[in-house]
C-alpha cells in the first residue's frame, strides 16, 4: 500500500475512544475516522433486530463516503450481535470486534473469583456464557448488567459531573466475598467503562485487577494490517477525525476532550 491505511473506528458514543487510543499507539502513520452513533446511544435499549438494522444502514453510508481499509467494532453491544452481518455483507474488509475479556480476567485471577461489568444485554448473551464455558469454568464468575454506567462515561466526556454515589453503585455488585476469598479480577465488558476507571479504583472497596480489552483488540487490529501486508512505514503521523451520526456539532468541552485523544471534529 502506497498511502497510509484508513482505519474507521465504529461506537455508540465515546467509549469507543478508550480503544482508538490504543491503535494509534500501534499505528501512528494511519488514517483516523472515528464514528459515534449518537443519534442510536445507547445500544443497550434497542431490540436485537432493530439494532442489527440500525448499525448495518450507518455502517453502508460510513463504507460508501470513507472506504475503510479497515473497522474496528469498538462497541460490545454491537460486536456481539451485528459482526457477523458485518462480515458477510461486506466480505473483503476487515471487521475487528470487541468481546468480554473474560479469558484474561480468569487467567490473572488468583481468588478465581471474578466478574464481568458489562450491559445488561452483555451480560445476558449466549455469546458471553459461552466465553465463560470455554475460558473460565474454574471460576466462580459474578456478570453485572449496569444499566447507567455508559452514560455516566458520556456525561463525563462532556465535562458534566458524575457523582461518587452513582458509580459506587453501579460497581459495588462486582466485589464478592466467599469463604475468605475476594473478587480479585473484574473484565470490563463495555468500552465505555475504562473512561471510569480511574474513578472505579478510587472507589474499590479493595484493589482489584480491572481488565480493559483495548490494547488486545488494538493488537489485533494491528496482526490483520500485517497479514495484509501493510507495515508501519510512514513516516509523519495521520489524520484522525471525529464524525457524529447526530450530525450535531460538537460544544467547545466536547471539542477539547476529542483533540485530547488527537481528533478533529467534522
Amino acid at each position: 500500500m502506497t498511502r497510509p491505511p484508513k482505519i474507521l473506528v465504529f461506537d455508540s458514543g465515546l467509549g469507543g475512544l478508550t480503544v482508538f487510543s490504543e491503535i494509534i499507539k500501534l499505528r501512528p502513520g494511519a488514517d483516523y475516522v472515528y464514528c459515534a452513533d449518537d443519534a442510536g446511544f445507547p445500544y443497550g435499549n434497542w431490540k436485537e433486530p432493530d439494532l442489527v438494522t440500525r448499525v448495518m444502514q450507518v455502517m453502508a453510508e460510513l463504507i460508501a463516503e470513507h472506504a475503510p481499509d479497515m473497522v474496528v467494532i469498538a462497541c460490545n453491544t454491537a460486536s456481539t450481535i451485528v459482526l457477523p452481518y458485518l462480515r458477510v455483507h461486506w466480505p473483503q474488509t476487515p471487521f475487528v470486534g470487541t468481546v468480554p475479556a473474560i479469558k484474561p480476567a480468569a487467567e490473572r485471577s488468583r481468588s478465581r473469583l471474578i466478574s464481568v461489568l458489562g450491559t445488561p444485554g452483555t451480560v445476558k448473551r449466549d455469546y458471553t456464557q459461552n466465553l465463560i464455558a470455554q475460558f473460565a469454568a474454574h471460576c466462580r464468575v459474578t456478570l453485572v448488567g449496569s444499566a447507567n454506567l455508559a452514560k455516566l462515561a458520556e456525561a463525563q466526556m462532556h465535562g458534566q459531573g458524575v457523582r461518587d454515589a452513582d458509580i459506587t453503585a453501579e460497581i459495588a455488585p462486582c466485589f464478592v466475598e466467599e469463604n475468605g476469598a475476594r473478587t480479585d479480577a473484574i473484565a470490563l465488558a463495555c468500552t465505555h467503562y475504562p473512561l471510569l476507571v480511574e474513578d472505579f479504583r478510587r472507589l474499590a472497596p479493595w484493589p482489584v485487577d480491572w481488565i480493559d480489552p483495548a490494547p488486545a483488540i488494538a493488537r489485533r487490529a494491528d496482526s490483520l494490517l500485517r497479514d495484509k501486508g501493510v507495515e508501519e512505514s510512514f513516516a509523519k503521523k495521520g489524520q484522525a477525525r471525529a464524525v457524529f451520526t447526530s450530525g450535531a456539532k460538537p460544544d467547545p468541552q466536547l471539542r477539547a476532550t476529542l483533540a485530547r485523544y488527537g481528533l478533529v471534529a467534522g
